[in-house]
């Protein structure tokens, strides 16, 4: 993987590119056909590429905790982080693998899969949902789960990545989706986006990264990295 922008480079160090410039800091990881498509036939794989996965764990690894919305972690068959060897100096001082937190206005998960019944106790999934949550299943999901009331109708973005950096979870990765993105960025809480664009061009009617009210915010391009023709950028938020 070569660096194209800025001062080009071969061989880069992947994690030394990604490392985190603070510790309250929001991160989007997210990949798009480069006609603006974050999906191929429902599924973010189908845009992905081998350097796209040494990323995603590379992230994942110097992540406090992944943070999900409730369709992407049923869409994509979300189980927990597990440990990687190369993780072991990205995460000196702290737990082997981050959790997964997931926003979910309603609870409406399989609270019987992996996510929930395979997270070791170090990382037990974190469930961000609403006063309004049935009250059977917000009791089901405590018993296999950390929930935290953010909102009442609905999740507030504020307050559940607060609650994250109550539980000394400062540096948070975003894995989507489009939504959630979207509410994300609505309330100003998006510090970075790392964006691999793939090669191909796929029409129809799949979403975008960000979905729903139109919030524009202004971002600077930190790097572009490249190999077999995916672009790998990192944008910061301007003010950085």
């Amino acid at each position: 993987m070569r660096r194209i922008h800025p001062d080009p480079a071969e061989d880069v160090d992947i994690a030394a590119a990604y490392a985190y410039p603070q510790d309250d800091w929001l991160r989007l990881n997210m990949v798009a056909s480069t006609d603006g498509a974050a999906w191929l036939k429902g599924l973010s794989g189908g845009l992905s590429s081998e350097g796209d996965h040494r990323i995603f764990g590379v992230l994942r690894g110097l992540a406090d905790v992944v943070l999900a919305g409730a369709a992407t972690v049923r869409t994509e068959g979300y189980g927990p982080a597990r440990p990687r060897a190369s993780w072991r100096e990205l995460r000196e001082g702290r737990s082997p693998a981050p959790p997964i937190a997931v926003i979910t206005r309603r609870l409406d998960l399989d609270l019987s899969g992996a996510l929930f019944t395979e997270a070791p106790r170090y990382g037990r999934t974190i469930v961000l949902t609403t006063e309004s949550a049935p009250e059977d299943r917000r009791r089901e999901a405590g018993s296999k789960a950390e929930v935290v009331i953010a909102g009442e109708e609905r999740v507030d973005m504020r307050l559940a990545v607060q609650a994250l950096r109550d539980r000394g979870h400062r540096r948070i990765l975003c894995e989507g989706g489009p939504r959630l993105n979207g509410q994300l960025n609505a309330a100003g809480l998006i510090d970075e986006l790392c964006l691999t664009i793939s090669p191909l061009l796929v029409g129809g009617g799949a979403a975008r990264i960000l979905n729903g009210t139109s919030f524009p915010a202004r971002l600077r391009l930190a790097h572009v990295l490249e190999e077999n023709e995916f672009l790998f950028c990192r944008y910061v938020r301007e003010d950085e």
